[in-house]
């Protein structure tokens, strides 16, 4: 048992149960069963403080795009808190970090997005949004146009804007929410709402469910659709290829703005700097986080296309929004050096090259398990989906259940895999090799084979 400042594990445990409230958490269950105490990581790999080798198959959450253990990042954080290790931007100031993590971005973005907005965290940009968009759209002379069309399941932050935004009943139920003026309209969700239909037709009709509800709500009150170019924490949600050129083309049909929310599919998840390169979308707002400084320091951000960026810097005025520590000089530090590693160390061409077609052809082995439905992947991020028989797409009667066996049987076995619902994700850092791809497959078939045999014994099946 590995001990730090001589804590054991259970001291760990009963002083975070007696003070620590965790995010998302059933806070008695966890209690009652004891935290896992994550002590060290190096790599794509976690130790806990009983010795325990982890293999993270979800990046942290969804973060830690280069790795664990740079070094090199943790140096220029701490030359950077030597210099200057806060000053704010507001009152017509900046420093050079946040300076310079504003021109890398400009850098790597579409060409008609040239403008940041800093902030701490996805939800805070997805709050950032709701401003931006109504703003502009007031600066137009058309204050009406406020609302804001989402999708069901979708995941833009746990703020009071993002979760509104997002399409969590669970979320919903808890404090008044949504905010008025968010709309939701079905997910691109084809294993469990596509019927018969072929994935194609059935990506067009869930993008026209998006002009459905424009002239549910009226187009001249609609102010912008935002989606995650592939739904994360939703179920890693893989839209069809009809789904996004259709949900483009209706947009600028109404003119109305199109939000991709990057802050799980940017900087390299699917092997391009972001999700919208892609799917081909044409954003004009991209809120970022997670992989921008790979989770080594909480920061997040909006990408703002010159349409936008140009209205409000010439019509607007002062834009009365902002926080504390919007562009952090050592979250851009932090930042800046893990964009450094992503482009000198060819992370981009690895992950096309190398660890995206290893990872779809094991994650894909994985499809012929008698509890897997569909095994899918789209860059590193993959899904299985689990059912009580197959070849039918059928739930198990208690959802849940089976995802949470799952997931526990995973971290026993050495992995990190989330359950949502009854479906598996995963989402292993970029620099995974080829040889981890195939221990990150062993673990996973070991863990299903695991999960169906307490299935059985319980009989769940």
């Amino acid at each position: 048992m590995l001990k730090r400042a001589g804590r054991s594990t259970p001291d760990f445990q009963a002083s975070d149960a007696a003070h620590h409230l965790h995010p998302f958490t059933d806070h008695g269950a966890l209690n009652a069963e004891g935290s896992r105490v994550i002590v060290k990581a190096e790599g794509i790999w976690l130790w806990d403080s009983d010795g325990r080798k982890i293999l993270d198959g979800m990046s942290g959450l969804w973060c830690v795009n280069v790795g664990y253990g740079r070094r090199s990042i943790a140096d220029a954080v701490h030359r950077q808190m030597t210099e200057l290790p806060f000053y704010n931007t507001f009152f017509k100031s900046t420093h050079p970090p946040a300076v310079e993590l504003s021109e890398k971005l400009a850098a790597i973005a579409p060409p008609h997005i040239n403008r940041v907005f800093f902030c701490n965290s996805g939800s805070e940009a997805n709050d950032t949004v709701i401003r931006m968009v109504r703003r502009y759209w007031a600066l137009k002379g058309q204050p009406y146009r406020n609302v804001i069309i989402s999708r069901q399941n979708a995941y833009h932050g746990s703020t009071m804007g993002g979760a509104s935004l997002g399409g969590m009943g669970t979320m919903h139920a808890q404090g008044g929410l949504p905010i008025p003026g968010i709309a939701h309209i079905a997910q691109p969700y084809w294993f469990d709402d596509g019927g018969d239909m072929d994935p194609e037709r059935f990506g067009l009709k869930a993008a026209r469910a998006l002009e459905a509800a424009i002239h549910q709500h009226r187009p001249e009150n609609i102010a912008a659709f935002i989606g995650e170019p592939i739904q994360g924490a939703g179920g890693v949600i893989i839209p069809p290829d009809s789904y996004w050129p259709e949900i483009m083309r209706i947009c600028r049909a109404h003119d109305i703005l199109a939000v991709a929310d990057e802050v799980i599919c940017g900087f390299g998840r699917l092997g391009t700097w972001f999700g919208s390169e892609y799917f081909g979308i044409e954003p004009d707002l991209m809120p970022i986080a997670k992989g921008l400084s790979s989770g080594y320091l909480p920061i997040g951000g909006v990408l703002v296309s010159d349409r936008i960026a140009d209205t409000l810097i010439k019509d607007g005025g002062e834009f009365f929004h902002g926080f504390t520590y919007s562009g952090h000089p050592a979250a851009c530090a932090a930042a800046l050096e893990n964009l450094r590693i992503i482009e000198e160390e060819n992370i981009l061409a690895h992950a096309q090259d190398t660890a995206i077609p290893a990872f779809a052809r094991a994650w894909q082995s994985l499809a012929d398990h008698p509890l897997v439905g569909e095994a899918r992947s789209a860059g590193l991020l993959g899904a299985l989906e689990l059912v009580p028989s197959k070849p039918s797409r059928a739930r198990f009667p208690a959802i849940g259940d089976a995802g949470m066996i799952c997931r526990d049987l995973a971290f026993e076995n050495g992995l990190v895999m989330r359950a949502v619902r009854d479906t598996m994700v995963i989402a292993p850092p970029l620099v995974i090799t080829q040889e981890e791809v195939g221990m990150l497959a062993a673990l996973a078939r070991k863990t299903l084979d695991d999960t169906l045999a307490v299935l059985k014994r319980e009989r769940l099946i």
